[in-house]
């Protein structure tokens, strides 16, 4: 009986950690490009961006991306939501019945709720651009004066808290309904 508890302690913590989770910034990402005109150097920063999971969902709306927005809603905000609130009522009703069938359902969307760890795994792929650099050189003459050109991008990235928290409910969440799932599967239905 204690893992019935320990597991819905799991998704008490998990719960907890999933609203900064997806809120909190999930990543920053930094693009900057030099211009060296024979010594002097020109900077402008391209893109500067903080993503939250739901800013990334409001900004993919917005640009008009309604399936990827929709798809990392209902599988990263919606489907984890509904899954704890199944759990909570399995852990409170008094029908074994009734609590084998919802920790069954929560088993069967869970497999759905994988896409959690694919939106992790996109904001890891984003992230592997890490101090990606590019640079080309062009030499030309105006007038008789050779000028040389040189043109650089740094693109930066980094993970932020958001991604923590994140990481840390889908682990926890895991781990609590495996634990809530291997109680009710021990117990005979009356």
């Amino acid at each position: 009986m204690y893992k019935k508890h320990l597991g819905f302690a799991f998704n008490i913590i998990a719960l907890g950690l999933f609203f900064p989770g997806i809120l909190l910034t999930m990543f920053s990402f930094n693009m900057e490009m030099t211009a060296n005109l024979s010594g002097t150097a020109l900077s402008s920063s391209l893109i500067d961006k903080e993503l939250s999971i739901m800013a990334t969902i409001s900004e993919l709306w917005e640009d008009q991306r309604l399936l990827v927005a929709t798809l990392i809603f209902v599988f990263s905000v919606c489907i984890p939501l509904l899954k704890t609130i199944l759990l909570f009522f399995a852990y409170f009703t008094k029908s074994l019945q009734i609590e084998k069938r919802l920790i069954n359902f929560v088993g069967a969307i869970g497999k759905w709720s994988m896409a959690d760890v694919f939106v992790i795994a996109l904001f890891l792929a984003i992230m592997s651009t890490n101090h990606a650099e590019t640079s080309t050189s062009e030499q030309f003459s105006v007038f008789g004066f050779k000028i040389a050109l040189d043109i650089s991008t740094q693109t930066l990235s980094a993970a932020g808290e958001g991604f923590y928290y994140f990481t840390a409910y889908c682990l926890l969440s895991l781990i609590g309904t495996q634990l809530s799932g291997s109680v009710i599967k021990h117990q005979p239905m009356t």
